[in-house]
């Protein structure tokens, strides 16, 4: 029996004590937060806490040695921090300490990336891009002055609701096309709102290609022809297959064209382009077709809600005579149009101009001979009577009648018709410029001329139909020795609704006939016939 008691004795394990202890005492975090594992040693009972929301424990509880996981949150505050897990033994007491600290997030604005490429020519919709900026501070985007034409940014929107923990603020960037032939740079800062100090912050590098060379000549013309049709958006692509002599929109210098020299062999002398897509200025390709002696862009899509400016690019072209860039969107004309003294023809009807542009005057263009500027009414609705216009802010080229194109002696051609031109015909007692007896006996004219004003005396042709014009027709309209060719119960006397001031536009003294005309001119019938053909 006691060696069976021996034996069994024998057999009992001798039971190993485990030391209470934790395979850390600090963890040191970033301010993102993280999780960390540690190894406990108990041979009893645990559990574990948390002095702060922040940190927690899994498992918190256990019987024995257990891998435990410690998870920080991401910090909100700038400043660091400091907790501390504590694991308890539940049967002898004891305490194992471990103290967490976590950095503060600094006051920072940092970028996804620093370096953006851009392409020298994109479509209007395409020239965007955008950048993940981090930060946990409101700021302002600069952008250079030398940047500012081709580059600029939407103001951001801050949503910086978690305290200092940063935030991703996307920002959406615009850029335009670069038309020379050299790359361009820019450097973009971002700067704290006042009162608001940063620790770091990052710059954004903006990269732009450059545009090929457009050399000057024969194979530039044909290389900025393509071009404009790409930029214009146009719907139909132009038929371009064979040699440039060969394409359907434009034609090139002969040697039997008038003002021909070798310089111009084989160079653009017209160009036309029609029914495009564009929010944009004529192209800067324009500016290669230096030999161009008549350029026609007409009907761009919707164009009578367009706010659209000709350009700088096509006013380099001195040598244009014939320009129409008529249904397009045009509201104003730059400055620098000045510079075609040599135009001879300009048609900018069908557009949106809300006044008569400055730049229109005889000194700028000394040899303009015809012009259109009619049917600038942008958008109109007539009531139920069809007399009482609305929406005039839709816009149109309204106001009194333009007195300064009435002293444009040079015209021989004037359409001002389908506008919004209100009010009295200028009497034009005042000019200065009268008809003389020598003017009269020179032109064949009636003497009794004399004396009168001296109004647009080349105009074969002057329309001013469909305005809200009102009062009495002016003796110099009346009696002008071009009026038969102005087809005047057509295209001069019809006027259109109401004026702004409700008055119905109509002239009052509109003749039943023209009896009164040829008695006026009775004994120089020779001259009247030539303007009525016969």
């Amino acid at each position: 029996m006691m060696l069976m008691l021996v034996l069994a004795a024998s057999c009992v394990k001798e039971r190993v004590s485990v030391p209470f202890s934790v395979s850390t005492e600090a963890i040191e975090v970033l301010s993102e937060g993280g999780s960390f594992s540690l190894d406990l040693q108990s041979q009893d009972y645990w559990t574990a806490s948390s002095d702060n929301p922040w940190i927690t424990v899994s498992p918190a509880n256990g019987p024995a040695s257990a891998t435990c996981s410690i998870s920080v949150d991401s910090t909100v505050v700038s400043t660091p921090r400091t907790g501390i897990v504590r694991f308890k033994n539940s049967v002898t007491g004891e305490n194992r300490d471990i103290h967490v600290s976590q950095d503060g997030y600094g006051y920072n604005i940092s970028l996804a990336e620093n370096e953006v490429t851009l392409k020298n020519f994109a479509f209007l919709d395409d020239r965007t891009f955008e950048v993940k900026v981090r930060t946990n501070v409101p700021f302002t985007v600069v952008i250079p002055s030398t940047a500012k034409n081709w580059l600029s940014c939407e103001d951001p929107e801050f949503h910086l609701d978690r305290g200092a923990r940063p935030r991703e603020v996307t920002l959406k960037f615009k850029w335009g096309v670069n038309s020379i032939p050299l790359s361009r740079e820019a450097k973009v800062t971002f700067i704290p709102f006042d009162g608001w100090k940063v620790d770091s912050t990052e710059d954004l590098s903006i990269l732009q290609v450059a545009a090929p060379e457009i050399k000057i000549g024969h194979e530039g013309d044909s290389i900025a022809i393509l071009s404009l049709a790409r930029s214009l958006n146009l719907w139909q692509e132009l038929e371009t297959a064979g040699a440039m002599k060969d394409w359907d929109n434009v034609t090139l210098w002969e040697e039997t064209d008038e003002g021909y020299t070798p310089e111009k062999a084989g160079r653009v002398k017209t160009a036309y382009f029609q029914l495009m897509q564009t929010e944009e200025s004529i192209p800067y390709e324009v500016q290669y077709l230096t030999e161009a002696e008549e350029l026609v862009f007409f009907s761009n899509v919707n164009s009578f809600i367009k706010n659209l400016d000709l350009g700088e690019h096509i006013c380099k072209l001195t040598k244009l005579k014939r320009l129409a860039v008529s249904a397009y969107g045009l509201i104003t004309l730059p400055d620098e149009m000045k510079n075609l003294k040599n135009l001879e023809y300009l048609d900018i009807s069908a557009n949106n101009f809300g006044q008569l542009p400055a730049v229109l005057t005889p000194e700028n263009f000394p040899n303009l001979r015809h012009l259109y500027l009619n049917t600038n009414q942008r958008s109109y609705i007539l009531d139920l009577s069809n007399t009482l216009m609305k929406d005039k802010d839709l816009g149109g080229l309204k106001g009194p009648f333009p007195r300064r194109l009435l002293e444009w002696e040079n015209l021989e051609t004037l359409r001002l018709s389908v506008n919004y031109f209100e009010g009295e015909m200028p009497d034009m007692l005042d000019y200065p410029v009268k008809y003389t007896e020598q003017d009269c006996k020179d032109l064949n004219l009636p003497l009794a001329l004399v004396g009168t004003p001296k109004v647009l005396p080349n105009a074969t042709f002057f329309a001013f139909n469909l305005n809200r014009m009102y009062g009495d027709l002016p003796d110099w309209v009346l009696y002008h020795p071009h009026l038969v060719d102005w087809e005047p119960y057509t295209l001069c006397y019809p006027q259109e609704g109401r004026a702004s001031n409700g008055r119905a536009a109509f002239f009052s003294n509109v003749p039943v006939n023209m009896d009164y005309y040829w008695k006026f001119y009775e004994g120089y019938k020779e001259h009247v016939d030539i303007y009525i053909g016969g």
